[in-house]
């Protein structure tokens, strides 16, 4: 519930700090003296929008903070351990506002995006605006406010998720469907030009192998004739050789090292030398032995590298990577294959998806009848009790799986009244006047907030339009749902204001240079000054103080 409420230099008002208590706590004051400037003030705590105009002339900036108690809201405090917030027995919001208008907002000293404020603030209050029943007439308002008072979030979760996934598998099909006509003419070129590849059959590193190979055999007579005479000038030439002459300087090389020691290095790499020119000499000697002339090999290689050459000019791609080329258009194949599959796979899916979609959404239709035949009567009792003692009201819920889906089920939600006898049952704007409409939104307002886990609940003037015995059982029902939970209630009717356990009265003053708007609360004796006020004028007698005495309720 909201403790207190601290405002700085917002709009007409230079200081304002109020404590509240639990029940129904009454707001009353002058006219055009701003008795709703302090709710203004707390949705702007909340996170919703404002312009720089909001912060009061003269003033750097506005500042507002509003304490909650949130020891018995486990929501609050799990949505607050979930931001990775301070989480204890009070929080605190916090919003400033410059007079060039950047804002900023905290919670429990942390700031946060605005965003996070107006997600906490609508877990800790509900304001019913004066024009609530404007918004009342709209279709979708009315659904949300059955599902709201029904507790339909796990419901409605389940919906939203079947409805996503039969979409999702919807457009997946259409998208295949789609794609499924241009696929066959590139099918079958896939398949011949695939068929054509698998018959050729060339390996990832084959084509190279084959030029190597082909580069040999193609110059075989040279190579056996140049080893040849490798060979010779190596070591096997019968009149000189490199073997023999090395060997021979190598000999007398060591004659000279018994000489002089120095030339010892010289010496070790002469023998070194001659130890590589030996072996050497050797793998040149067995290469030769196993070289050979092939001319059969030699054609069935050049046979293969002309239709490797063939096949990458007639795919437009270098020889080398032509078994790249096969492997990605054998990809392509296989991925159209696997979409037909897909294809014939998701009729079933999509169906099942369809199937589980209208049976979360079939839970929530008969739910949403159950609780619409319950607010059904407990509307229409109230609305008997508002002076419409004919008056009928229905929530109709009309379910049909055919006239279209969405993430919010398969119904249509429709708040209709009649408010005299013989006069069928049509949407509330077709058939209720002003007040009507004012009344019969008070009581929908009042009846819904009972169930909605929402800890306060502000009411700024949703009695426009209701007086005389009808503003007592207003005022009745209010304070009722004081007792549950903590409302606050603007109002300039004495009948309602006298059934609140706390009573505010706001005042303005001004003089030739400034304008500021008070508030503070009133004792027993003070309330019944500002009720008889309210009854009879500013002109107070014994009679409206009598009339005031019996409105009280203490």
């Amino acid at each position: 519930m909201l403790l207190q409420l601290t405002i700085n230099n917002f709009a007409i008002v230079s200081f304002l700090e109020l404590d509240l208590r639990p029940g129904m706590t009454s707001i009353t004051g002058e006219t055009g003296a701003g008795k709703s400037i302090a709710i203004d003030a707390l949705a702007l705590a909340l996170g919703e929008r404002a312009d720089a105009d909001s912060v009061r002339p003269g003033a750097e900036k506005a500042e507002i903070s509003a304490r909650f108690r949130i020891d018995k809201l486990p929501k609050v405090k799990t949505w607050l351990c979930a931001q990775e917030l301070d989480e204890q027995d009070e929080c605190i919001l916090r919003r400033t506002l410059s007079k060039e208008g950047r804002s900023r907002g905290y919670i429990n000293g942390t700031p946060v995006p605005l965003a996070q404020l107006k997600a906490l603030g609508q877990l800790l209050v509900n304001i019913h605006g004066q024009h609530a029943h404007q918004e009342l007439q709209k279709p979708d308002y009315q659904r949300t406010l059955l599902d709201a008072y029904a507790g339909h979030h796990q419901l409605l979760q389940q919906v939203s998720r079947g409805y996503q996934h039969w979409r999702q598998l919807s457009n997946e099909r259409k998208q295949l469907q789609a794609e499924q006509g241009q696929w066959e003419a590139q099918r079958q070129l896939l398949q011949y030009q695939v068929a054509e590849l698998d018959e050729l059959a060339l390996a990832d590193d084959e084509f190279p192998t084959l030029e190597a190979e082909h580069k040999r055999l193609a110059n075989g007579a040279e190579l056996l004739n140049d080893c040849q005479l490798a060979l010779n000038i190596l070591g096997d030439g019968e009149e000189a050789n490199a073997l023999a002459l090395l060997q021979q300087g190598l000999k007398t090389l060591i004659d000279l090292c018994q000489m002089d020691e120095r030339l010892n290095p010289a010496l070790e790499l002469v023998q070194g030398s001659l130890i590589q020119l030996e072996e050497g000499h050797s793998e040149l000697n067995r290469y030769f032995d196993r070289l050979e002339l092939d001319p059969e090999r030699l054609y069935d290689i050049e046979a293969r590298l002309s239709k490797v050459m063939e096949l990458a000019r007639k795919h437009h791609v270098p020889p080398a990577e032509l078994a790249v080329f096969h492997q990605e258009i054998r990809r392509q194949l296989e991925q159209m294959e696997q979409n037909d599959s897909r294809l014939h796979g998701l009729d079933e899916e999509v169906e099942l998806a369809k199937s589980e979609f209208l049976q979360a959404s079939e839970r929530l239709s008969q739910s949403r009848q159950r609780y619409a035949e319950s607010l059904n009567t407990q509307i229409t009792r109230s609305l008997h009790q508002l002076s419409m003692e004919r008056g009928r009201f229905e929530i109709r819920v009309d379910t049909d799986a055919h006239a279209g889906y969405s993430p919010l089920g398969i119904d249509r939600v429709d708040f209709l009244v009649s408010t005299n006898p013989g006069q069928p049952l049509s949407p509330l704007a077709k058939v209720a006047s002003g007040g009507e409409l004012s009344r019969i939104s008070l009581a929908i307002q009042v009846i819904t907030a009972q169930k909605v886990e929402t800890p306060t609940l502000i009411f700024d003037e949703v009695d426009v339009g209701v007086s005389g015995p009808t503003a007592a059982v207003v005022g009745k029902l209010l304070r009722q749902l004081g007792e549950s939970t903590q409302v606050l209630v603007i109002t300039h009717l004495p009948q309602v204001a006298g059934n609140g356990h706390q009573h505010f009265f706001v005042s303005k003053s001004s003089d030739a240079n400034d304008t500021q708007t008070h508030m503070h609360e009133l004792d027993t004796s003070s309330r019944l000054q500002e009720l008889a006020r309210l009854l009879g004028g500013n002109k107070i007698t014994a009679n409206t103080l009598a009339n005031a005495r019996e409105l009280l309720v203490e």
